[in-house]
């Protein structure tokens, strides 16, 4: 298993990964993603930022990240001090046919990884509240539970925030 950056020539097989993560997170509602997001623009978007990160196995994407510097607005509300330079992981999905294999705990490794490279020692993440695969994954890659947040484009919804601070110095 490899990961790297993604390229324009993985947007076709990442639309059918998300395609399939899809329907699984909405059947234990959890509807953070839909047939709208995330799209093709958003991930063109992501690759010409080279913030995708993707997970490879035989060739083929099996778990993709976007590992940016994008913090929400609303994580203010957990306390977080949004002039703090921080990499935030987002569109983190594992194809359904090899969960469990740790793909998603991979792409978090990538995530600190990045995060050295750039000397950045903190790290956030959001997950609907019905995510309980990531409430479960996130502890384990030394998360912390930092509170609860809505998120003004996901009108409904509510997300638990993360944060991994390393030690850096």
């Amino acid at each position: 298993m490899t990961v790297r950056l993604a390229t324009s020539n993985d947007i076709p097989a990442l639309l059918q990964l998300i395609r399939r993560v899809v329907p699984l997170m909405q059947a234990s509602g959890n509807f953070q993603w839909d047939d709208q997001y995330p799209n093709a623009a958003v991930f063109e978007n992501d690759i010409a930022l080279n913030q995708l990160w993707i997970a490879e196995r035989d060739g083929k994407p099996v778990g993709v990240a976007a590992i940016t510097t994008d913090q929400e607005p609303e994580y203010a509300q957990v306390g977080w001090d949004l002039s703090e330079t921080a990499l935030v992981v987002h569109r983190l999905a594992v194809d359904p046919a090899v969960r469990g294999r740790g793909i998603a705990a991979l792409l978090l490794a990538q995530a600190d990884e990045v995060a050295r490279q750039r000397s950045i020692d903190v790290l956030r993440i959001d997950t609907n509240t019905q995510n309980e695969a990531t409430q479960r994954l996130f502890p384990k890659a030394g998360y912390v539970f930092a509170g609860e947040i809505g998120l003004g484009f996901r009108p409904g919804l509510r997300f638990y925030c993360y944060e991994k601070r390393l030690n850096l110095s």
